[in-house]
């Protein structure tokens, strides 16, 4: 059976970084992950986490300048020196907090700038690569329904990154709920690419809610996992129908426990 791990970006919104830490301990997770804890000090969260006695798993680079359509800076042409900025602030805060990976964000890209594009991004992800080796660094492709433009939205183009790059610490994020989205195909897509999957993310489709409505049969993701000997943690980056702690019912439904 999978591990789950909570994701404090979705679940328990209505509390602070902290007190979310501890929720969700109390609900039994053994780990979480965050999206952007740079505003509570790095050192703050390494001390819930030890004290509740859970896992920080990674964190996300930052978005850049959200108010100017920013997502990410990874793969924008002209913005190497923000990305540079982003990384570092990223890998410095995981190594504080204790946190073992990094989502190195990509960003919003014209379709005509895509080819260059390719090639910031991957020049980017060496550099990330040789500055942080002792961290994970997470690929996520991100549906266009839910953030049009982002630089890619298919398995296939995180896989062929990583292997134009060439380093052993860039890893995918197989989201279960993005790649069901923009793709479908999930368990020949997890067979495929699992040699290459550092985390997974699950959520229902089409509603991005808990995980036991909608078009993804999710017992049959997590037998896939085990059948495949998936050793690592399942992110349960979902948007709760109403209370994080009323919401945790879906573990019963679906035959799953912390």
């Amino acid at each position: 059976m999978p591990k789950f791990s909570a994701n404090l970006g979705f679940l328990w919104t209505d509390r602070p970084l902290l007190d979310r830490i501890a929720a969700a301990a109390s609900a039994g997770f053994k780990a979480v992950e965050l999206h952007w804890p740079y505003d509570v000090p790095a050192g703050l969260v390494k001390q819930a986490c030890e004290k509740h006695g859970v896992e920080l798993l990674g964190i996300n680079t930052a978005v850049g300048d959200a108010a100017k359509g920013d997502f990410g800076l990874g793969a924008l042409p002209g913005r190497q020196s923000d990305f540079a900025k982003s990384l570092h602030q990223a890998v410095d805060y995981a190594r504080q907090s204790g946190a073992s990976s990094v989502h190195v964000m990509a960003g919003v890209v014209e379709p005509e700038a895509k080819p260059e594009a390719t090639e910031v991004f991957a020049r980017n992800l060496a550099f990330a690569a040789a500055a942080a080796p002792d961290m994970t660094l997470l690929l996520e492709p991100i549906n266009q329904r839910d953030k049009p433009g982002y630089f890619y939205s298919t398995i296939a183009e995180a896989a062929a990154l990583i292997e134009r790059v060439g380093a052993p610490n860039i890893r995918i994020m197989f989201d279960v709920y993005h790649v069901g989205v923009s793709e479908g195909d999930i368990l020949k897509r997890l067979e495929r690419y699992l040699p290459m999957i550092g985390h997974v993310q699950i959520a229902a489709v089409p509603s991005r809610a808990e995980p036991d409505e909608g078009e993804i049969a999710y017992g049959a993701i997590f037998a896939a996992l085990d059948r495949l000997g998936y050793a690592g943690w399942v992110g349960c980056e979902y948007r709760p129908r109403a209370g994080t702690d009323e919401g945790l019912r879906w573990m019963k439904t679906l035959q799953v426990s912390l």
